[in-house]
C-alpha cells in the first residue's frame, strides 16, 4: 500500500484523478472494454469534474457505483444522478452507465436483474473508494443490519440498511466480494485525518 499526502482538497482531487486516468489508460491497452467503479456523496464530484475533460477512449469505459440509494435520477439524492451531471459530460460523455436502480418499490424486488446488468461489466478494473464521516464506505454502514452476512457474501450486489440512516436503502456490493477484490487498480481517497487515521488503523489490524 502506499499513501500520498497533499496539501490542499484540490491536489488531492487533482491528483486522484490523474491516477484513475493513467490505470484506466493501462487497462485499455489490455482489455477491449474497463469498468470504473466510483462512490457516489459529496466529495468526488471534483474528481469528476477533472476526469470529465481528460482525453480517453472513453467508449471503452463502462462506469458503475460502489453503491446507490434507492431512488431515481429525478432525485437530489441520487448517485446516478450525480454521474449523469458531473462525469458523465464533456468527453466522458461516452461512457456507458450500469445501473444500480430499477423503478421497483424495494432494492430486493430488483436484485437479480441488476446482477445480470452488471454481470458484462465485471471484473471492475479500476475501484475508488471514499469514506463517508461516520466512517462507512460504499453503505457499508457501522452497525447496518445484515452487515456480517454483506462482508461475506460472494454475490456482487446486496441491499443494506443502516440502522442511524433508515431512509438510505439502497443496493450495495459488497467491499469484500470478489465485486471489489478481483480488481485491476484501486484507490482511495480520504479527506480529513481523522478518516486516514482510521483506515490506517483497519489496514494494520487486518493486514
Amino acid at each position: 500500500m502506499k499513501f500520498t499526502s497533499y496539501d490542499s482538497r484540490y491536489h488531492l482531487m487533482e491528483g486522484v484523478a490523474a491516477r484513475i486516468i493513467d490505470d484506466l489508460e493501462a487497462a485499455l491497452v489490455q482489455l477491449t472494454r474497463v469498468t470504473l467503479s466510483v462512490p457516489g456523496g459529496t466529495t468526488p464530484g471534483p474528481v469528476f469534474d477533472i476526469l470529465a475533460k481528460r482525453d480517453l477512449d472513453w467508449a471503452r469505459v463502462d462506469i458503475l457505483l460502489n453503491d446507490e440509494r434507492w431512488v431515481g435520477a429525478e432525485s437530489t439524492r441520487s448517485n446516478s444522478r450525480l454521474l449523469e451531471e458531473r462525469l458523465l459530460v464533456r468527453n466522458a460523455a461516452k461512457a456507458r452507465l450500469v445501473p444500480l436502480y430499477l423503478p421497483y418499490e424495494t432494492p430486493e424486488q430488483a436484485l437479480s436483474l441488476l446482477a445480470e446488468g452488471i454481470a458484462t461489466s465485471l471484473p471492475i478494473s479500476v475501484l475508488l473508494l471514499g469514506m463517508g464521516p461516520d466512517l462507512h464506505t460504499a453503505s457499508l454502514f457501522p452497525g447496518a443490519d445484515l452487515l456480517d452476512v454483506a462482508l461475506g457474501n460472494d454475490s456482487p450486489l446486496f441491499r443494506t440498511r443502516a440502522t442511524h440512516h433508515p431512509d438510505r436503502s439502497g443496493l450495495d456490493k459488497s467491499a469484500q466480494s470478489p465485486c471489489f477484490n478481483h480488481r485491476y487498480r484501486k484507490e482511495a481517497g480520504f479527506v480529513g485525518c481523522s478518516r486516514l487515521a482510521f483506515y490506517q488503523s483497519t489496514y494494520q489490524y487486518y493486514a
